[in-house]
């Protein structure tokens, strides 16, 4: 099952050889040798590489979870064993990828140079969660799971802001921006927006205002999203972190504020290498926090189970957002984000 996994991945025998480090003949067996036992052909040679027959795309599923099961078993046995090295695979979205990751994962590097790394990015915070599902990862990083059987830790919160160039307007705000005060602002937009109820999310939000949000531009990405908002094309919702990823971006507060969490999830308990770097990324959202005077630190991590929220590694997604209206907005000034390490 895991030279048929290797070969769908590759699209290639050959490939799928390579990466296996066995001969293409004896690849070539084992794939034969598997079809016999389920009594037809799962692949089939196409023009450009190759492809599953209808009996492959339903056994495909299940090869994928055993063969993943299997490397989660080995690495979850390694961890309880205490041995040193391995590799810890993590799943998370391209957004928290390039925007709340890099410092976990630098400071993972130093402190755990001999536990390799395997960075799993998505675009969608469902394909995250089918992906893990189907045992692609140990750990993930996001949004919190709907109906998740396994273990869900809680990050924090994290406020998304308006981001705009610096000599936009809204760059010398002294207080939050309200949503009905944009009514005539054109906004970047990102085609994997969530939908909620059938409405995407800030069309939803924009009409508990009373108007319907203009385009300038739809992206795919949140990093081509904040280089175009900071070039002036038009506004963005988004997170500081992703936001601090481009030169010159001015981050708007928005009253009542948004607010989304950001969850560690798994299939199985968390340990070893997965709980340190989940503990990992709750302290570099507790020292981010701790710039604020008065800040609560938040309790540590439990394993297994869904813990409260707390200041947040710094979710980048517009995953789950929700308004938040039980307290007022603080007034802020609206800041220059430096980019990293400036």
């Amino acid at each position: 099952m895991e030279y048929l996994v290797a070969v769908v991945e590759e699209r290639s025998f050959t490939r799928a050889a390579e990466t296996l480090n066995v001969t293409q003949s004896a690849l070539s067996h084992q794939i034969k040798a598997l079809e016999r036992e389920v009594g037809g052909n799962l692949l089939e040679r196409l023009p450009r590489g190759v492809g599953l027959t209808p009996m492959g795309r339903a056994f495909l599923p299940h090869a994928e979870l055993a063969v993943r099961s299997a490397g989660l078993a080995r690495r979850a046995a390694r961890a309880a064993a205490g041995a040193e090295g391995g590799e810890l695979h993590i799943a998370t979205l391209h957004a928290l990828a390039i925007g709340a990751l890099p410092p976990v994962l630098a400071r993972w590097r130093r402190e755990f140079p001999d536990v390799r790394l395997h960075l799993h990015e998505y675009l969608t915070a469902d394909e995250l969660r089918d992906h893990v599902d189907r045992g692609v990862a140990d750990l993930a990083v996001g949004p919190r799971p709907e109906r998740w059987e396994g273990p869900v830790v809680s990050l924090g919160t994290e406020e998304i802001m308006i981001v705009v160039a610096r000599d936009d307007p809204l760059a010398e705000r002294t207080r939050p921006v309200r949503l009905s005060e944009l009514a005539d602002r054109a906004w970047v937009r990102c085609v994997l927006e969530p939908v909620i109820g059938g409405q995407r999310w800030l069309d939803r939000e924009c009409a508990r205002h009373g108007f319907r949000p203009l385009t300038a531009m739809e992206v795919q990405h949140a990093s081509t999203a904040v280089r175009l908002a900071v070039a002036g094309v038009g506004i963005l919702a988004c997170s500081v972190e992703v936001a601090r990823a481009t030169a010159g971006a001015v981050a708007v507060p928005v009253e009542p504020a948004w607010r989304q969490e950001l969850t560690a999830y798994a299939r199985v308990e968390l340990t070893g290498a997965a709980l340190r770097f989940t503990e990992m990324c709750r302290e570099n959202g507790r020292r981010a926090e701790g710039s604020a005077p008065g800040a609560p630190a938040p309790e540590a991590p439990r394993s297994g189970a869904s813990t409260p929220g707390g200041p947040a590694l710094g979710a980048p997604t517009l995953s789950a957002i929700a308004p938040e209206t039980a307290a007022p907005a603080v007034d802020r000034a609206a800041a220059v984000l430096p980019a990293p390490g400036r």
